[in-house]
């Protein structure tokens, strides 16, 4: 059940993503790009800076209002959502929980206010499911860091003003430490480079990343030089929650969709909602979307309560792959029902749900695999394995 504030959060939520998404997603997608206003208006209702304490010019919600606002938006849009969860979720945490002061008292409020976009920027060509592999580079002399090396599906990339680079800061080739370091887009040597033609989420601007010298001041790394990796993986744990507010949104439009057509297609002489084998397709799709959303809640919950956790449950990185594992494969299996109660007009752009079906196939994919997920999921439960990660953002 919703507190009274986050039902209150839901309806403004989805009142700016029914008038200002869902009536422009299907341009947007065939655009390539969303615009820039929206993202504007997202920041002015706080959408930006969910999980920024107020103190930086942030809502300050717990993780579980957040994640009923960004399912709303990636109702409306789920490209969009993606800028959205990246917005609030990894890049602020990071900062949130090994920045300086100084370095949060400068990023934050603008992140939070949009007036700056953020990125992040961990997988590379031979380094996607583990990021353990990565080979940029990161040297220091006389204070400043030189950063050399490329990233691959950087959400965000062309249009971030802030991207955190995740890079090996020692000289043991692959076993030297990583650092992250807060990049300006704007830097000497950031080089954006090929933009990806993807099948669903076309609106999201996925591309490569050149560091070709990067120079950085010391006060760019954030928290230890050594210990970058473990921030991510503790950002991994936020962002697949993120991802599966995403997926029950996408799952959630679908089955409107399809809802509201099988009651006003008819065959037959009467509705094709009349017929026993379309209301059992609607029922479990239903049922699938509310088990998501559940397993996605407690996963946020988890995700509050990790530092009171008496280690006798599955830990909170179990429990955000279980919550993503279960939203995406649902998203997929709901839309792939949609565009079959469409029957031909499924298959047609000029219908909404062949969009959410090539949308929710991303979410299979990024920030872990359905295989990779599983295997973290097998680790948690049986202390055995590598812990995989699969960080594809």
């Amino acid at each position: 059940m919703l507190t009274p504030e986050q039902r209150e959060i839901r309806e403004l939520a989805r009142d700016f993503a029914e008038r200002e998404i869902a009536p422009r997603a299907a341009a947007w997608d065939q655009r390539g790009s969303f615009d820039r206003e929206v993202l504007d208006g997202l920041g002015e209702l706080g959408f930006l800076g969910m999980l920024v304490p107020e103190e930086y010019g942030g809502l300050g919600f717990d993780v579980p209002t957040y994640l009923v606002a960004l399912e709303e938006i990636a109702r409306g849009d789920a490209a969009l959502a993606l800028t959205v969860a990246i917005q609030n979720g990894p890049v602020p945490h990071v900062l949130l929980e090994h920045g300086s002061e100084a370095q949060k008292s400068r990023w934050l409020p603008a992140l939070a206010a949009g007036e700056k976009i953020a990125g992040f920027a961990l997988s590379e060509a031979e380094a996607g499911s583990d990021p353990s592999g990565l080979s940029t580079r990161a040297r220091l002399h006389d204070a400043v860091w030189t950063v050399r090396g490329s990233k691959k599906w950087v959400t965000n990339g062309s249009r971030a003003d802030l991207v955190i680079v995740f890079a090996r800061t020692g000289s043991a080739g692959v076993r030297a430490p990583v650092g992250a370091f807060l990049v300006d887009t704007g830097a000497d040597g950031y080089r954006v480079g090929r933009r990806e033609k993807t099948m669903g989420l076309r609106a999201s601007e996925t591309v490569s990343v050149d560091l070709d010298g990067v120079r950085l001041h010391a006060d760019r790394l954030v928290g230890d030089g050594a210990s970058g990796l473990g921030y991510a993986l503790g950002a991994l744990d936020l962002g697949r929650l993120g991802i599966g507010a995403q997926a029950v949104g996408i799952a959630r439009a679908a089955l409107e969709h399809a809802t509201r057509y099988a009651r006003e297609r008819r065959q037959f002489g009467r509705p094709i909602a009349a017929f026993g084998a379309i209301r059992s397709k609607l029922a479990v799709m239903a049922t699938k979307v509310a088990a998501s959303r559940a397993l996605v809640r407690e996963g946020a919950l988890a995700w509050e309560a990790r530092a009171s956790s008496t280690g006798d449950d599955l830990p909170v990185t179990a429990r955000s792959a279980m919550a993503k594992l279960l939203a995406s494969e649902t998203a997929m299996r709901v839309t792939e029902e949609a565009v079959r109660i469409f029957g031909g007009y499924g298959f047609m752009r000029e219908f909404p749900v062949e969009k959410l079906m090539r949308d929710a196939k991303g979410t299979e994919i990024y920030e872990g695999t359905s295989e990779i997920l599983r295997l973290v999921i097998g680790r948690a439960l049986t202390g055995v394995g590598k812990r995989e990660t699969g960080w594809n953002t």
